[in-house]
């Protein structure tokens, strides 16, 4: 049992007319064509979607670490030590100033 044959789509064709009519075939027609699209922008839409998905889990995969020696990390960089002030202003600095308004103050 193969595809139908010529005759066969004319007897087919016959009955779908006889049983919907002239003026109801172009009208399911359209409705038909109307499904297939839908159907086609669903599907290459779904296909977009998996492609993307697929895209970004690739991107975003972390890297297996490989067998074998364990490899050595990379130093990180520590910031650049600070230039000292002159000595006379560590001496300022570290001493408080006693004024008339230290409260702290034992004069």
């Amino acid at each position: 049992m193969g595809t139908p044959g010529p005759l066969e789509l004319l007897l087919l064709f016959a009955v779908v007319l006889l049983i919907f009519g002239a003026k109801r075939i172009p009208e399911i027609a359209r409705g038909i064509g109307k499904g297939i699209r839908e159907f086609k922008d669903a599907t290459s839409e779904i296909s977009r979607e998996l492609e993307a998905e697929g895209q970004n889990r690739q991107i975003n995969q972390p890297q297996a670490p490989q067998q074998g020696a364990p490899q050595a990390r990379q130093p990180q960089q520590e910031p650049a030590p600070q230039s000292s002030p002159p000595e006379g202003a560590e001496d300022a600095q570290e001493q408080p100033s006693r004024g008339h308004g230290d409260r702290g103050s034992t004069e």
